[in-house]
């Protein structure tokens, strides 16, 4: 009996090792997702804006992990307090991590209950929230302090995002009532797109994108290479971000379960990116690159609200009518004089929101009056809370840079450096 005993806790051990390996290797590769948004950005803003764009991103990684520890882990996991609003008020600054983890004996007595670590747990979270913020980062690129964005992160991954994350992460009322979002179209993607729309309407666009007489001005992005690289760097990530959700991977169920999410995975970006390809190609008559590496994001976020359900052939469907919305929405949003530079909106809100509604087709457990009741509930909550955050920020210190600043670049205005110093002298 002894022998065995001994034996079961090994096994217990082993799997809870592996697991959290799992989980810290796919923490890493979401982590890498902030090179690819600071890639992506960088390549889709004008050259005299491209220092300020990587000075943004690697500023809101480093707010983003430091409020989520200090706060925001605590919002969103306060424990038992399922069903409700808001987590316990005590906990929203008692987040502060003290460095302890699960003893092996408590982990062998939970019988395989306890199967990670809990500092992992923290680390694969970290990265979402740091997600989330970044994709505020390119919608309002080109025109705002950068003072004034880092202090709208530290609110949103200290408080803003953790509090929604709660209602379905953290076991509050959208989890109750049978909300579904395995990785996060809605608690990461729409979360962030509608922190940018807000932020957005309130920015204002860019001077000489929109003319008097509702002339749209296409003004390019400075290195589509750099763009390209950043896309496939997201695409490589996202295996993290929607594989990494399944918690586990140590018995054969959960295996094939992660084997799945990965083909899924690639394959919804796969149909994405074929479908925005196609449509741009008949719309505007040339094969859009753009338009290409947003299908293929817009194909990744469709599909992450539910990775696991769909067949192959279901998750690449899904893929294209993603691809095919954020063409459809790029252009609309600019026809209503919207400037998101990078197409952040698009790709994550309004994609986000159709990723949310598919869940039902394949999931059976789902209904779309409950994701219906869970996208509702985010939007409101994340673009009435960030657009009063933006809006006391505009009247305190300002949002928008002025117009000169804004014509020479907020690389020198905001960092003093230019990315490109031989090629951005005098440019407009």
């Amino acid at each position: 009996m002894n022998d065995v005993t001994e034996l079961t806790g090994q096994v217990i051990e082993l799997s809870y090792a592996l697991d959290t390996l799992y989980f810290l290797v796919m923490g890493a590769l979401v982590m890498w997702m902030a090179a690819g948004f600071t890639m992506l950005e960088a390549g889709l803003v004008r050259a005299k804006n491209t220092a300020e764009i990587l000075t943004k991103n690697v500023g809101l990684y480093s707010i983003a992990c430091i409020m989520y520890m200090v706060c925001g882990y605590a919002i969103m996991y306060p424990g038992d307090v399922s069903g409700s609003v808001f987590g316990s008020v005590g906990a929203m600054f008692g987040g502060l991590l003290g460095g302890s983890d699960n003893a092996a004996a408590d982990v062998i007595a939970s019988g395989g209950d306890t199967y990670y670590s809990g500092l992992s747990d923290f680390f694969f979270q970290v990265v979402f929230v740091a997600t989330a913020m970044s994709i505020v980062s390119g919608a309002v690129a080109e025109r705002m302090k950068l003072w004034s964005f880092f202090l709208f992160a530290v609110v949103l991954t200290g408080f803003i995002y953790p509090v929604q994350g709660f209602w379905k992460w953290g076991g509050g009322f959208l989890d109750a009532a049978g909300f579904a979002d395995f990785a996060g179209s809605g608690v990461v993607h729409l979360c962030g797109a509608s922190a940018a729309l807000a932020g957005v309407i309130l920015l204002g666009a860019r001077k000489g994108k929109y003319g008097k007489k509702g002339e749209i001005n296409a003004i390019p992005g400075c290195n589509l290479p750099l763009a390209t690289l950043g896309t496939l760097i997201l695409w490589l990530g996202w295996f993290g971000f929607n594989g990494g959700s399944e918690l586990k991977i140590s018995d054969v169920g959960e295996a094939n379960a992660v084997a799945k999410v990965f083909v899924n995975t690639n394959m919804a970006a796969a149909g994405g990116l074929i479908a925005a390809l196609i449509l741009a190609r008949l719309w505007f008559g040339k094969a859009d690159l753009t338009m290409a590496l947003n299908g293929a994001l817009a194909g990744l976020v469709a599909i992450t609200a539910e990775p696991l359900a769909p067949t192959p052939i279901g998750a690449t469907l899904i893929g294209i009518v993603g691809g095919l919305l954020v063409v459809l929405s790029i252009v609309t949003l600019d026809k209503l004089r919207l400037d998101d530079p990078v197409g952040a909106i698009s790709v994550h809100g309004v994609v986000g929101i159709w990723g949310l509604l598919a869940v039902p087709i394949y999931n059976a457990d789902a209904t779309l009056l409950a994701q219906l009741y869970g996208m509702v509930s985010i939007f409101a909550w994340v673009f009435l809370t960030s657009g009063l955050v933006w809006f006391l920020i505009r009247l305190t210190i300002g949002l928008r840079v002025d117009e000169q600043h804004e014509y020479e670049g907020v690389d020198l205005s905001e960092c003093g450096l230019e990315a490109y110093p031989e090629f951005t002298q005098g440019t407009d």
